[in-house]
């Protein structure tokens, strides 16, 4: 039984070995793609935007309406006029359709703002779910994987809460707003380099790598879709024009979409990166789990 089991465990690293070789020798772009499909990536975004609709948009709401001290006269609608660049009379919509800030101020409290906290566990459960997947690692035990889905979570808010701080923080004018947008990717890729390490099992193994996982992060997460929204998301708020604040909502949760599509292309480029980058003993002890041949 013994040596049937060496044999077994020889054999499974035997394959994993000529999975990765096979892997590398794929054009990176081929590569990305085939992990997309095996872990069914289309259908996770979906799951990934209804989350990040329900729990992350409030937060992000409540928290602009705090640092504006509820005022009577500023929209929640300003955070995704700034994120997006919208400009009249698009924005104009987007200001009614969320009303004064002034009207959230009951939601402040403890048990108001811990609701859509303890809502942001699952989400991050999710997430930790897809680089699983994705990075080909066994899911974590119950309890570390709860715990640790909790310390991205907070960390994915201070990272919201640093970029939108240097990027937004001030009047600046165009030359000096496109540098401060280049210093907030550093957040973001601190954010997307410590992900693997918090979401997956023996995410800190080959640790010097992780860094072209948040690269991966900074280029879709932090340039591509802030960079593509405000080049198409006016034109799908446009085709919800005549639906009032509930085309506004369906505007924004087709563009969570598209934000959670990006995080789970982070996630199998990042993946992709770490095992061309690593040493191959390092990604062969690492992944524990060999997908099964499609």
């Amino acid at each position: 039984m013994v040596d049937q089991g060496r044999r077994d465990r020889r054999d499974a690293l035997q394959e994993r070995y000529r999975r990765l070789l096979s892997a590398r020798q794929l054009r990176p772009a081929v590569a990305i793609a085939q992990r997309y499909r095996e872990i069914d990536g289309s259908t996770l975004g979906i799951m990934i935007s209804v989350l990040l609709f329900t729990t992350v948009i409030p937060l992000m709401i409540l928290g602009f309406c705090y640092l504006d001290g509820f005022a009577e006269n500023v929209s929640p609608g300003t955070v995704w006029v700034r994120e997006l660049g919208l400009v009249h009379p698009r924005s104009d919509r987007v200001r009614e359709a969320f009303g004064d800030a002034a009207a959230l101020e009951s939601n402040w409290t403890l048990l108001g703002v811990a609701g859509f906290l303890v809502w942001g566990i699952p989400m991050a459960i999710t997430v930790a779910g897809i680089f699983a997947r994705a990075w080909r690692r066994a899911p974590l035990p119950l309890i570390p994987r709860i715990l640790r889905a909790g310390a991205w979570f907070l960390l994915y808010l201070v990272m919201m809460v640093c970029r939108e701080r240097i990027v937004f923080g001030g009047h600046h004018g165009p030359p000096m707003r496109i540098l401060l947008f280049a210093v907030a990717q550093i957040p973001v890729w601190i954010f997307w380099s410590l992900t693997p390490v918090l979401l997956i099992r023996d995410g800190a193994r080959g640790w010097s790598y992780l860094t072209m996982a948040g690269l991966a992060g900074v280029v879709i997460d932090g340039v591509t879709i802030p960079l593509a929204g405000r080049l198409f998301f006016p034109s799908l708020l446009d085709g919800w024009d005549g639906f009032g604040p509930i085309g506004v909502a369906m505007a924004l949760l087709t563009w969570c979409g598209v934000i959670g599509t990006g995080w789970i292309l982070t996630a199998c480029v990042g993946a992709i990166l770490w095992e061309r980058e690593a040493p191959t003993e390092t990604v062969i002890e690492s992944q524990t789990a060999v997908p099964a041949e499609r």
